[in-house]
């Protein structure tokens, strides 16, 4: 009997031991829900918001009707040398943001500071200062082409080539108005001429992702658009979006559009807005942030086409957490609105943040990728962005890198698989998804 006790309790303990290191491992995957700490854009958090919200009921509604195969989402083939297809309902996020010195006189953003947490007791226990590039540069891992410049035309051409060899079909420019940057940077306005037509050259259409430049008001976006249409809305790789009543529009991405409140948007998004875009030749499809849950309900107030997630951390956010997808889809789909979720390789920016490891999420040689890209299909979306093609200082990128490592610093890299890895896994999806929307249209 005695022994008979003594197996049971062993199989108990080695029962308990295969859960627990299950658990462990499915963490990385699959991370729990509900909000972390702060990150780029989440300085509301924990701050509960005293804006008068529009009762939906008071809103009209923006002239955008959606429904499955109604964009303008074709496949089509490369003008390039290779027999590539892209594919129009795959966006992927673009930055700019990037110098160094044979062309900018300096490194910018390769340099970036280590940003101190707000709680000085833990900010003391992480390093601090700014890194040194060549060799010590703001990311974990380390790109193909070296801390280069976005100003140089040939970093320009070879990105347009891996983001043709990705298919992915809509480049979305991270954007900033004349003369303004973000607060580690330079403004980079001035070098969109030079992305649209290195795009073009590959197929490839460009949309805004517009920044929450210090300033942005729903007037200054007026603005924004007024002057993003003039300028280059006659350029061939400009893209619109064809909406399920036939219009062709520009389709606009709004980040961290929760800063600004439902009633100020509804002046520029609907119909009876003070200011009011719809109708106009600058009418749009324009799309907001998702982050807490009751921004869905803000996001519909304020007249806005869509909504998107952007954070490439499953777990982060409510927005970006894999399991709320659904229901979120559900919401749009009663409220002829768009959802766009976004999908990322995995997320790293402890090269920026060295206190924010607990956000981390492993790309585990591409199988986070593909459980976020499989949690995207799931829910049968119009378009899926993916963050990011070049954002280094998150860890997002799934443009090329390489492994590195000198006296100071060990970067992370994409082995035992090749520099192509994500760009190989991104073209094989976005031929699956298309695939599958074929049959959802059936």
């Amino acid at each position: 009997m005695t022994r008979l006790r003594r197996k049971a309790l062993v199989a108990l303990f080695l029962f308990t031991l295969f859960i627990f290191g299950t658990m462990m491992g499915l963490r990385t995957l699959k991370p729990s829900d509900g909000f972390s700490d702060l990150a780029p854009g989440m300085d509301f958090i924990g701050e509960k918001s005293e804006r008068r919200r529009l009762d939906v009921k008071d809103v009209v509604v923006s002239p955008g009707q959606f429904h499955m195969g109604s964009s303008d989402t074709k496949v089509v083939f490369t003008k390039s040398d290779r027999d590539y297809s892209i594919f129009y309902d795959v966006h992927i996020f673009y930055y700019l943001w990037y110098g160094s010195p044979s062309m900018d006189n300096k490194y910018i953003h390769w340099d970036h500071v280590l940003v101190p947490h707000w709680d000085p007791k833990i900010a003391a226990s992480h390093a601090q200062g700014r890194h040194t590039p060549p060799d010590d540069i703001a990311s974990s891992f380390y790109p193909e082409l070296g801390p280069y410049s976005s100003r140089d035309p040939k970093v320009l051409e070879s990105h347009m080539a891996q983001i043709e060899a990705a298919a992915a079909g809509v480049l979305v420019l991270s954007w900033y108005p004349p003369g303004v940057a973000d607060d580690h940077g330079e403004p980079t306005e001035d070098l969109v001429p030079a992305v649209m037509d290195a795009a073009h050259r590959h197929s490839i259409k460009v949309a805004f992702h517009i920044q929450p430049y210090k300033g942005r008001t729903d007037q200054s976006m007026h603005d924004n658009i007024k002057y993003i249409i003039d300028k280059y809305g006659k350029h061939g790789a400009f893209y619109r979006f064809r909406s399920s009543t036939g219009r062709v529009l520009p389709l606009f991405y709004v980040y961290d559009s929760y800063l600004t409140p439902p009633e100020s948007w509804a002046e520029l998004l609907t119909a009876k807005g003070s200011h009011s875009i719809r109708g106009t030749p600058y009418d749009g499809i324009f799309v907001a942030l998702i982050v807490e849950e009751r921004h869905k309900h803000d996001i519909l107030a304020s007249g806005f086409d869509g909504m998107y997630t952007y954070f490439a951390s499953n777990g982060f956010s409510f927005g970006s957490s894999h399991q709320n997808w659904k229901a979120i889809k559900a919401f749009c789909d009663a409220n002829n609105l768009l959802f766009i979720p976004s999908v990322g390789p995995g997320y790293v920016d402890t090269a920026v943040r060295p206190w924010n490891n607990h956000n981390t999420r492993n790309r585990v040689n591409g199988r986070y990728y593909e459980t976020s890209l499989q949690a995207a299909l799931s829910v049968r979306p119009e378009i899926v962005t993916i963050t990011s093609f070049n954002q280094w200082h998150e860890g997002t990128q799934i443009e090329k890198a390489v492994p590195k490592k000198t006296v100071t610093r060990l970067y992370l890299d994409y082995l035992p698989n090749q520099a192509a890895h994500y760009l190989e896994i991104t073209r094989q999806w976005a031929e699956n998804f298309n695939k599958e929307k074929d049959k959802w249209l059936m």
